[in-house]
């Protein structure tokens, strides 16, 4: 079959590993010859990306695909697929829920898609959710930035936190070559890429599946070592991570953001509860101890670094007491910026299966306390920026004010500042904070690059 003026479009749920992945299979298909749509009922392929880790997100897709399927009744040309989380976990569920997909892939699969549509236009149902080894990725990704980009550095996960569905899903733990990283990295640098975020399940874990240890017995590879290795990419500015573990976070890594001066400040730990006992049961091995001092070291050494984390409220047999532990953590630590979420049962996990659930009403209650903390101590941070000039690399307008472009702040705060776009996008302008939100800075431009005539 021609893929020639054949249209995709591409819906994307959930993490960062998603969205690096959508990339990765829209670069695949355009180098199939397919064109973005931006409609997806002009659309002759919807792709959705899918993500399990909350309910609501599953629902929407059945949502979604219910409108696609009867559209494809009137349009049996119409190619339907579900990728990532939910594909895999569901499985051959999906095709008798909704027999008109195409593809159901899981995530290990994003790299295979050209040979898995090739065989679905050869008139097959295909399911690809078999665990397999991710193959390295020759197609260039379609990067929805032309300033920052994605590079996952290990896919898979081998914690098994028992409330999480990643394990399942997104499989074992599988680190890209250091070399291969690298040129991806190379790449990216020369085609005018100023800012890379590094990308892993549990990034502190990369290398440890990689062959070669030193005579003293130490990996050759571990995520530290991978810093040290990439720092230096040609006309990469700024260095990000995500997301890191408390049980690896090394003060060797934090000595190496110090001393590496492209690594951003910004430090992204989940803690998820701040009492010991919820935390035992969710089998993160750490204590809130433990994670209190890996933040004092990181301030002990940057005392201005931004850190952003992840808490669930609501656990299986959580007390009152104990989601009072975390809301005492989220005072005492002071956030910049915290992912917040209720607990949600996912299929497959232990603490799904567990009697002592609690109530939506109880859920929904914790959350509410702990978002109005959140944003009380992150305006709180914000203060320290009035006044001062903050380094942002712009990249893209404010669509609420056009006479205003974005970016972000090495700290990773929002910035907004008047200017042109197409004169400043991709550059770093010095800017002086003159206004403070909760998770947003505005401010005037200090230095701006005179435009080339």
């Amino acid at each position: 079959m021609t893929t020639s003026n054949r249209r995709y479009h591409i819906i994307t749920f959930g993490c960062q590993m998603n969205k690096a992945d959508s990339e990765r299979m829209a670069g695949i298909l355009e180098d199939m010859g397919f064109e973005w749509s931006e409609n997806p009922n002009q659309a002759d392929l919807i792709l959705y990306n899918t993500c399990t880790i909350r309910d609501n997100a599953e629902q929407k897709v059945y949502s979604y695909l219910g409108k696609q399927a009867k559209r494809k009744h009137q349009q049996p040309q119409l190619t339907l697929i579900v990728a990532g989380c939910v594909a895999q976990q569901e499985g051959e569920t999906l095709l008798r829920r909704v027999p008109e997909l195409d593809l159901v892939m899981g995530p290990q699969h994003a790299n295979r898609l050209k040979d898995l549509l090739t065989s679905v236009f050869d008139g097959n149902q295909v399911v690809a959710t078999d665990s397999v080894h991710i193959l390295e990725d020759i197609t260039q990704a379609r990067r929805d930035s032309t300033v920052t980009a994605w590079v996952n550095v290990i896919y898979g996960c081998n914690e098994r936190c028992t409330y999480c569905v990643v394990p399942n899903v997104r499989g074992v733990e599988q680190s890209r070559t250091p070399e291969a990283i690298r040129k991806e990295m190379e790449q990216l640098g020369q085609q005018g890429y100023r800012e890379i975020t590094l990308l892993g399940q549990n990034i502190d874990a990369y290398g440890r599946d990689l062959p070669g240890t030193t005579p003293e017995g130490r990996h050759l590879h571990n995520f530290t070592d991978l810093l040290y290795y990439v720092h230096d990419v040609p006309g990469i500015e700024r260095l990000r991570f995500a997301t890191s573990h408390p049980r690896y976070f090394t003060e060797r890594l934090i000595k190496a953001c110090t001393e590496l001066p492209k690594v951003c400040e910004h430090f992204h730990i989940p803690f998820q509860s701040g009492d010991n006992d919820v935390l035992k049961a969710m089998s993160r091995g750490y204590t809130h101890e433990k994670y209190r001092r890996i933040i004092d070291t990181i301030r002990r050494y940057m005392p201005d670094a931004s850190i952003s984390g992840d808490a669930i409220v609501g656990f299986p047999g959580e007390t009152e007491a104990q989601f009072e532990n975390t809301l005492k953590l989220v005072e005492d630590i002071g956030f910049d910026l915290l992912n917040t979420a209720a607990y949600s049962p996912r299929p497959g996990t232990p603490a799904a299966l567990w009697s002592n659930q609690l109530s939506e009403e109880v859920k929904s209650d914790r959350l509410q306390r702990l978002n109005h903390l959140v944003n009380i101590k992150a305006a709180e941070r914000s203060q320290r920026y009035m006044g001062r000039i903050e380094e942002v690399l712009v990249e893209d307008q404010n669509y609420k004010d056009l006479t205003q472009v974005m970016g972000r702040t090495r700290g990773n705060r929002l910035t907004f500042f008047t200017g042109d776009i197409n004169q400043l996008k991709g550059q770093l302008i010095k800017v002086k904070i003159t206004e403070v939100r909760a998770f947003s800075l505005t401010g005037e431009p200090v230095q701006v690059p005179q435009a080339v005539f």
